[in-house]
């Protein structure tokens, strides 16, 4: 079984999201015997942000200039990377309302017509179903339903929109609120998510 962990705060060992999603994988290593698993680290080895040289190099048949045809050799191990793996475990914190830069240029490889969806008659079908996904969330404020800030919560809305289109939408979902309001909040938030990751089950 294979599980592919990625993360994408900037915050190194301050990083919430990445404890976290560091919790959810050793919890599963414990589950799963044998647990192959990949870390993507988006914040140390970024995705350059998706160009319209890359799309047109991925069709035409051109020659690539040295930094294209890598570019375009990283975009096919990432979408490997992601289709090769039974679990997906993804560190996002939020950042101005959303998911980071970082994330954004690895979902931009990710979903990829005719890889992980295609469009039918009946309207966009995803292909990359199957897969465990849990998410590690963190916030520095407070955006649950019925919070005054909920309208501006756009990191797990996005997040469930984009794979759920892929054929991805029964997510698993650890959040850790309100961890840039104090000391105590952040750490009554970290250890509330530690303990959901810790009580993780086998699918």
């Amino acid at each position: 079984m294979k599980l592919l962990h990625v993360d994408s705060s900037i915050l190194g060992d301050n990083s919430v999201s990445r404890a976290i999603s560091a919790a959810v994988v050793t919890r599963l290593r414990s589950l799963h015997d044998g647990l192959e698993v990949q870390h993507r680290d988006l914040a140390a080895s970024p995705i350059s942000h998706l160009s319209g040289a890359y799309l047109a190099g991925q069709s035409a048949d051109v020659q690539h200039d040295q930094a294209m045809q890598e570019d375009l050799a990283l975009g096919g191990t990432v979408l490997a990377e992601f289709l090769a793996a039974d679990i997906v475990v993804l560190g996002v914190p939020m950042y101005n309302f959303t998911i980071p830069s970082q994330f954004k240029s690895w979902i931009d490889r990710v979903l990829v017509a005719g890889k992980t969806f295609r469009y039918t008659d009946h309207g966009p079908e995803g292909l990359a179903g199957g897969k465990r996904v849990i998410l590690a969330l963190s916030r520095g404020g407070f955006y649950g339903p019925g919070a005054p800030a909920a309208p501006y919560e756009h990191q797990e809305s996005y997040l469930r929109a984009a794979l759920g289109f892929i054929g991805l939408p029964d997510l698993e979902v650890i959040r850790a609120e309100g961890v840039a309001t104090g000391a105590e909040q952040r750490q009554k938030a970290l250890d509330a998510a530690l303990q959901q990751a810790g009580a993780l089950q086998a699918a």
